[in-house]
Formats: C-alpha cells, sequence, structure tokens
C-alpha cells in the first residue's frame, strides 16, 4: 500500500500519537494515518515486546498492511522489558525514521510508555537494588503506591502500576541517585485519543476475547510455558496470559478463566482512561475523536485544522 499524503506533516510537529483502551481501534487507525502521511509505526505496548505472546498481546500484525512497525518482537518470551529500554528503543526508532523523512506514529495504550514519551523525562538506566528490594518487601501495595508518588509527585499516576513487581522497579528507578541522564530532543507530539461509549468498549472486549480464544490463545500460552517461560513469568505478564496459566494449572475451568480475564480486561481498560485521564490533568493535550463514529475521517479533519493552524 502505497502513502496517498506528503511525507511528513506540515507545521511544527515531528510525532503523531494514537492511544486509547484495549479494544479501541487504535492500530487501524495509526495503520490507516501512517498510509495516509508516510508514516511508521512505533508500538507504545509493554507486551507486544515479547516474541511468541502474538494472540494475548492482540499483536494482529495482519493490520499494519505494509506498514513499517518498530518496538513489535524485539525481546525473547520469559524476559522483563522495563520502561527504560522502551524509552531507549522509541528515541532510537525516532530518530531513525525522521532521518529518513518519514513519519514516527507512536501507537498504543500503555500508560507508562506513553507517559515518558508525551512528558518529556528521560530515564537513566537504573541497575537492580537488593536492599532496597529488602527493604520494600513488607510493604502493601497501597504503601509502595504512596511511596513512589512521593519520590516522583509530577512523573507517575500508580493507577497503571497493578503488578507488585513493576510497582518496586518503578520506586526502584524514581529513588536511583545515579548520573544525570541525557537531555531530551526536540520531540513535539501531537495527540489523538479514540473513546468509546463504556458498554460499547466492553462488547468490543468481549467480543475481541471470544475470537483469540478460538484462534488458539491457551495453545499459545501453552507452548510458552513448555518452553521455558515460567508459571510465575507469566502470572507477571497479566491478564491473558494469568488467566490461562491458571487454567492450565488446573487451578481456574475454562468457563470460570473466561470470566475472570474477561472481567479483569474491562477492569484494565477502566484504569486506562483513567490514566489517560491523569495524563490530561497534568498537562498533556489529547484531542478525542469517537470510535463508533468515523474516526479516520475525524482524525483527518483534527490534523488538518491543527496543522493549518500551526
Amino acid at each position: 500500500m502505497t502513502g496517498s499524503g506528503s511525507s511528513k506533516t506540515p507545521g511544527r510537529h515531528n510525532l503523531l500519537v494514537i492511544l486509547g483502551a484495549t479494544a479501541s481501534g487504535k492500530t487501524r487507525l495509526g495503520v490507516q494515518l501512517a498510509d495516509r502521511f508516510d508514516g511508521e509505526i512505533i508500538s507504545a505496548d509493554s507486551r507486544q515486546v515479547y516474541r511468541g505472546m502474538d494472540i494475548g498481546t492482540g499483536k494482529d500484525l495482519h493490520e499494519y498492511e505494509g506498514i513499517p512497525y518498530h518496538l513489535i518482537d524485539v525481546a525473547p518470551p520469559g524476559s522483563e522489558f522495563n520502561l527504560f529500554q522502551f524509552q531507549r528503543h522509541f528515541l532510537a526508532c525516532f530518530a531513525e525514521i525522521s532521518e529518513r523523512g518519514k513519519l514516527p506514529i507512536l501507537v498504543g495504550g500503555s500508560g507508562m510508555y506513553l507517559d515518558c514519551v508525551l512528558r518529556g523525562y528521560r530515564l537513566a538506566e537504573v541497575p537492580e537494588n537488593p536492599e532496597l528490594r529488602e527493604e520494600l518487601l513488607p510493604l502493601s501495595m497501597e504503601d509502595l503506591a504512596e511511596r513512589l508518588a512521593r519520590a516522583t509527585p509530577t512523573l507517575h499516576n500508580t493507577t497503571d502500576l497493578t503488578e507488585r513487581s513493576r510497582l518496586v522497579r518503578a520506586i526502584e528507578i524514581a529513588e536511583h541517585n545515579g548520573e544525570a541522564s541525557e537531555p531530551w530532543p526536540d520531540i513535539v507530539p501531537f495527540t489523538i485519543g479514540i473513546r468509546w461509549d463504556r458498554a460499547m468498549i466492553r462488547e468490543r472486549i468481549t467480543r475481541r476475547l471470544k475470537e483469540r480464544m478460538e484462534a488458539g490463545m491457551i495453545d499459545e500460552v501453552r507452548r510458552l510455558h513448555e518452553a521455558g517461560t515460567s508459571w510465575e513469568r507469566l502470572e507477571f505478564y497479566g491478564l491473558e496470559y494469568r488467566y490461562l496459566a491458571r487454567h492450565l494449572k488446573g487451578e481456574l475451568s475454562r468457563n470460570d478463566m473466561f470470566q475472570k480475564l474477561n472481567a479483569a480486561i474491562h477492569d484494565f481498560a477502566k484504569k486506562q482512561e483513567n490514566w489517560f485521564k491523569k495524563m490530561q490533568s497534568r498537562g498533556t493535550e489529547i484531542n478525542w475523536i469517537e470510535g463508533a463514529g468515523d474516526p479516520l475521517n475525524e482524525a483527518l479533519e483534527l490534523l488538518q485544522n491543527r496543522f493549518e493552524q500551526g
């Protein structure tokens, strides 16, 4: 598919961001806009980085239709890919895509990944701190969240940190006293968000989960475990991998697994929406469009009007 627009959007913006909750249609819109503006997709999904985790993370690679994409399948399954690694990869992709005269388009719903780009705070590489982890061990999730908020009152919204290990890691990064981070490059984003009526997004989530179950999601998790990814690591990846692992271990029947997982994804979508609201309250401009309408035309109108003003 060939791009039908110019090689770069006009005006001062040099990064287009498409965000939204799970099942909102972000990828489809990102691909359509990449086709119009000769762009390339950079994924902002915290689990699509892992190879072999395809159905459960909703990679849907067939949707890209020949559009180049980045930050998908860049880490082995069973490993831990953190926020610092994402930011380092993102900056490299952004520079490389821009140098070729293409438009970088960041697409995803992982709040911390989006926030570290849109708010422009560059992270330093932080090693694990065994002493700190031992100190944090007896603290509750609420205590950990309060500690992170004290360490970085302007940078983090802990609603996205629902896994204890991720919350501990965020504190480890926030309290690190290492070398100063490098300055942030000249990135000026324009952000579009896709939103749906709550009942409609719930229906989309449930329908998509049924489709993924039929596509072999249980077998995918079984293969990952048989290839060496531990149950503990699958638990760490959360949502689909957590509940499917519990089903494969015999802890949940298929029906119970589906019901609990479906409810968990609905809850996750609400947390994503809360994260986006918090981003806006802290100064991030998000231009919202309705998923139930005509997202592409709404987005094109937003871009046209915005860049005409610039």
